[in-house]
């Protein structure tokens, strides 16, 4: 006998869901690997952490719109989480909002390109120890949720 679907079909995604998507392509074209919406520490959730192929840990936050900008109190705090910090736009963003002493990326849901490099500020390495070792539990945990959904999280 064939069982039937009745599940709800997942939600659509959010437009900085879409622009998040496209920095991951672009930035995975350089040899990093992503993981969004990532907890370095309590009460932060960031929208992309990238793992550079040289070990490199940059945030990239992706903002929607200005009222989407305006609202995020937290950006500051991300920053000592990362080796570099990026906004990600689209094309009609007033870039103009954004702090002259971070990154930009401006893109859509298909790629983004780095307008402007964040500078650099490298991690401690405990810090740089204990942020690799988040990504690679947290992109694992995704992978075995995706091939056992069932799973019940024992992290949580």
């Amino acid at each position: 006998m064939t069982q039937i679907d009745l599940s709800p079909p997942p939600p659509a995604p959010q437009p900085g869901q879409l622009l998040a998507r496209g920095v991951c392509r672009h930035l995975a074209e350089h040899g990093f690997a992503c993981v969004e919406e990532l907890v370095p520490a309590r009460g932060l959730r960031v929208d992309v952490m990238a793992l550079g192929p040289k070990g490199e840990i940059w945030i990239v936050e992706c903002k929607s719109s200005r009222a989407d900008f305006m609202s995020d109190a937290k950006w500051e705090g991300y920053v000592e989480w990362a080796d570099r910090f990026f906004w990600a736009v689209d094309a009609d963003f007033p870039t103009e909002l954004l702090p002259d002493e971070t990154g930009l990326m401006i893109g859509d849901a298909y790629g983004a390109e780095i307008v402007r490099m964040g500078p650099e500020s490298r991690l401690a390495p405990a810090r740089r120890k204990a942020m690799i070792q988040k990504f690679a539990s947290c992109a694992a945990r995704r992978l075995q949720m995706l091939r056992d959904p069932d799973m019940m999280p024992a992290w949580d």
